[in-house]
């Protein structure tokens, strides 16, 4: 065997030498990753996934989060984030993008049927 080829011996005792490799979160991973690790910095639970789109350094998730919850409920607070994972799905960077009542709907740019 190689010197640089390293034996690990798995759980169920047999070895192997396949080197690890580092493993590449899809687009569902990503975002459950991201909804996670958002909810957990900023305390406040998603609501669900708005998009997810590839990156250069991974991908990037828009979270829509709820702030603060109100009745009636089309009155709460929502917010989305737009979160940034690696190709691991671990978290790199998120900021606030857009707050809006749960009532509300998207404004349409001029011309949008």
């Amino acid at each position: 065997m190689a010197a640089e080829q390293k034996v690990r011996t798995r759980r169920t005792g047999t070895k192997t030498s396949e080197p690890r490799r580092e493993s590449r979160a899809g687009p569902v991973e990503a975002a459950q990753n991201a909804c996670r690790d958002l909810a957990g910095l900023i305390g406040y639970p998603a609501e669900g996934v708005s998009a997810v789109c590839r990156t250069e350094d991974g991908w990037r998730v828009d979270i829509d989060v709820l702030e603060l919850q109100r009745v009636p409920d089309t009155t709460s607070l929502l917010a989305t984030y737009q979160v940034d994972v690696d190709q691991a799905g671990e978290l790199l960077q998120y900021r606030r993008v857009r707050r809006f009542r749960r009532g509300a709907s998207d404004d349409w740019p001029a011309g949008h049927p």
